[in-house]
């Protein structure tokens, strides 16, 4: 009895267990596509065409997934299709399916004695399993013009478009067994952490089987001071799909470096969250899988060992209710590009220049005085050098007078970083990508400062006096204006420098907008003191102190001189403005700028000047409103944007889609407030030589405009350290690393990169 008992126990278990077995996917019993849905062409007369397709059972296909379309010979009306029955698809909502078999009508009009088509389909099996969109091109031969119907027609596999592989014939290769592989065993994925600095993916698809390079994502936590930098992709084949386009994919063993970016060089255990997406050759495509690893790094300095973490898919099975269904993803091909371009914190390729942040503190501090010294001789600098040429004339007055304006000019920078700092920090904080000159961006703050440079060319030209930028033989200025001029000269010169980076002050900068907010702090005081450094020198060094001129009459000609480099910069500005906001601001900015040069005018005069003045600001102030309230104007870019152009603006969808098509490609990031861009794009990309390296190479150039904010951009120049621009990269045929050029270029350091890519 009480065997019985225990075997009636086991039945009723058993029983219990039944539909969760039945609905078990064992996606080693699938048959090849083309043994489960059969489609078969015939002509029953000129008129009408008909394609027939025979259903395994347990199997169904998809009415809304199904389309035909001659491709010559024939003038077709609407597909004709019967009604399905009615079913809840996980997939796609409320749809109409076929069983069995089902038929498709193609009414229209010979045009010839034989047709090609285009036949479309995909089903799926009840066990939860659909096979990827299906594609065949079929041929028919029409029954003659005489004949009075019948089934005359015969059916041939043509080239297979998108599906099951087909043999020379077009038939299905007798025998072969097509059967998909459980996606562990079809997909190894590995992971290991190769030194302190770098990670290793390696992924395995088995014979047969092949991935997406640009469905691979990964995402690191663990520790907030380490990140993952730009995966370094081998070449990939490239591979065409009739509903995806031409894609890139891996067959075989691939090994994947991922470099890694890190503010601390302790040991640390981090999490690496990976995703990847393959199908089979002429097979199944598999839906995303993903997986979990846990690595331990070492410090960034250590040779030891590291431990390898072996894959086990999250996914075991391929199941209709467990993913994204393997279908026909319609902007598939055109965000998969994005896709690997915005899912890592980089770009789609790294860079062969070092990481900024592993310069050192005490190799940014360097460098940052280096940069601020070097800044002086930038051509962003130009409309302050020359107020600060007149007051080094006014040092030659006395020793002290000299150290009194350097220590004063020295503090005005110090505050202007100061506040620039602050400004940098509490953007990034915010979520705001912010480098060196970002303020240029705003079209109220370009108003601004082309005001300012206007005013101050109209001082030194003598409508205005300014005290303590006036020579002290010409003016009666006090030591305290002198000192506020000079503290102003400071912050002006700060202000100004900001659309021009170095090649040292570049390193300097990329280190200290991803270090600490103390560590930023010190970088940017350290570069305020650079570009103080050589008044400091002048001003405390006595040697140098005796070489400055005497103070004279001919300081008030001088004066006047340099105003125009002001009123030139003043005219740039407003340039770089009616790129940002159109024509019609160059009209609001005149006005304003009329406003402001009578009240400078009326200020000096009697009673009634005031008030004038005071009326004239009013109307200066109304006028900057309304340019930041203008909108930009419409995009309209002078590069062309044509496939056969070399020249073509940047998205990231152009990079990725052009690095796919294994083209070499120079990328430039510019911005028209930015001069050393203008410098290179006159010397360099406009010339000849450019263009014949292009084409010598092969190669396509790429321009990105950060004149206004974009989000793409900066994501681009964040990704590459970059505090500004310009920002020159160029990216080999391989695929490999992208390579980043100094800020001054010539055509033979431009050229020289080129064959260098292309010989990559």
């Amino acid at each position: 009895m009480k065997s019985l008992l225990r075997h009636l126990a086991v039945l009723v278990l058993g029983l219990s267990l039944l539909p969760a077995t039945a609905q078990t996917v064992d996606p080693t019993q699938l048959p090849p596509v083309d043994s489960v849905f059969i489609p078969k062409v015939s002509a029953p007369s000129r008129d009408r065409i008909e394609v027939t397709w025979t259903i395994a059972k347990g199997y169904y296909l998809y009415r809304h997934r199904m389309d035909v379309q001659p491709l010559g010979g024939f003038e077709a009306g609407a597909v004709q299709l019967p009604d399905g029955a009615k079913h809840h698809d996980e997939f796609f909502g409320d749809v109409q399916t076929y069983r069995d078999s089902v038929t498709a009508v193609l009414p229209g009009k010979a045009k010839g004695d034989a047709v090609s088509l285009r036949v479309k389909y995909q089903g799926c099996a009840d066990a939860g399993v659909c096979y990827p969109p299906q594609t065949r091109t079929l041929s028919v031969v029409l029954p003659a013009a005489n004949d009075g119907g019948g089934d005359a027609g015969f059916a041939a596999f043509g080239k297979s478009l998108g599906g099951a592989r087909s043999d020379a014939g077009g038939g299905l290769i007798a025998g072969q067994s097509n059967a998909p592989l459980p996606p562990e065993q079809a997909f190894k994925f590995e992971a290991i952490a190769d030194g302190g600095s770098k990670l290793l993916l390696r992924i395995t698809p088995a014979k047969g089987y092949y991935l997406y390079r640009d469905k691979l994502k990964l995402k690191l936590s663990g520790d907030p001071g380490i990140h993952l930098g730009t995966p370094q992709l081998p070449k990939a084949q490239s591979h065409h799909d009739e509903h995806f386009g031409d894609v890139a994919v891996y067959f075989g063993e691939t090994m994947i470096p991922v470099p890694l970016q890190r503010a601390h060089d302790r040991a640390a255990s981090v999490t690496l969250d990976a995703e990847w997406q393959g199908c089979q050759d002429g097979g199944i495509c598999y839906p995303v899988m993903r997986n979990r690893f846990n690595l331990a790094l070492p410090a960034a300095a250590s040779t030891q060992q590291t431990k390898a973490v072996t894959s086990e898919p999250a996914q075991t099975a391929i199941s209709a209710g467990t993913s994204a269904t393997p279908v026909e993803n319609a902007t598939a091909a055109a965000t998969a590009a994005t896709a690997a371009a915005t899912s890592q914190p980089a770009t789609p390729a790294s860079t062969t220049t070092a990481p900024a942040n592993r310069v050192g503190l005490i190799g940014a501090l360097l460098f940052a005085l280096i940069g601020g010294v070097i800044l002086n001789l930038m051509p962003c600098v130009l409309p302050v050098l020359s107020l600060k040429a007149l007051s080094l004339v006014q040092g030659g007055h006395s020793r002290e007078h000299a150290k009194r304006h350097a220590i004063f000019y020295t503090l005005g920078i110090l505050a202007a970083m100061v506040a620039l700092w602050l400004a940098v920090v509490l953007l990034q904080r915010a979520g705001h990508v912010a480098g060196w000159g970002f303020w240029l961006q705003s079209p109220l703050v370009v108003a601004v400062l082309g005001l300012l440079m206007l005013a101050l060319g109209l001082s030194l030209s003598g409508l205005w006096a300014l005290p303590g930028f006036a020579p002290q033989g010409l003016a009666a200025a006090s030591n305290a204006d002198s000192a506020r001029g000079d503290f102003l000269t400071g912050l002006l010169a700060v202000t100004v420098a900001t659309p021009c980076t170095g090649p040292y002050m570049g390193l300097a900068l990329a280190y200290a907008l991803t270090a600490p907010a103390t560590t930023t702090l010190l970088v940017f005081v350290m570069l305020g003191l650079g570009l103080a450094l050589p008044v400091l020198v002048i001003a405390f060094v006595p040697a140098l102190a005796k070489r400055m001129p005497k103070p004279g009459a001919w300081m008030d000609t001088l004066k006047q001189v340099l105003a125009f480099p002001m009123y030139i910069t003043a005219a740039w500005m407003l340039w770089t403005l009616a790129h940002q906001r159109g024509a019609d601001v160059v009209l609001a900015w005149g006005m304003a700028a009329i406003a402001l040069a009578f009240a400078l005018w009326a200020w000096q005069r009697a009673r009634w000047g005031k008030i004038a003045a005071i009326l004239a600001i009013a109307v200066c102030g109304f006028a900057v409103t309304t340019i930041s309230r203008m909108p930009p104007p419409v995009a309209t870019s002078s590069i062309a944007a044509s496939a056969d152009s070399r020249v073509q603006p940047w998205t990231p969808q152009r990079l990725a889609e052009l690095r796919a098509q294994h083209k070499v490609v120079f990328v430039n990031m510019t911005a028209d407030w930015c001069i050393t861009c203008k410098v290179n794009e006159k010397a360099v990309f406009t010339s000849d030589a450019f263009r014949q390296s292009l084409v010598k190479h092969d190669a396509v150039y790429l321009v990105g405009d950060f004149t206004n904010e974009d989000a793409d951009i900066a994501a681009f120049l964040k990704a590459h350290n970059a505090v500004g621009v310009p920002l020159y990269v160029v990216y080999p045929r391989s695929g490999g690393d992208g390579e980043l050029l100094q800020t001054v270029l010539t055509n033979g350091i431009v050229d020289g990169a080129l064959a260098r890519a292309a010989a990559r």
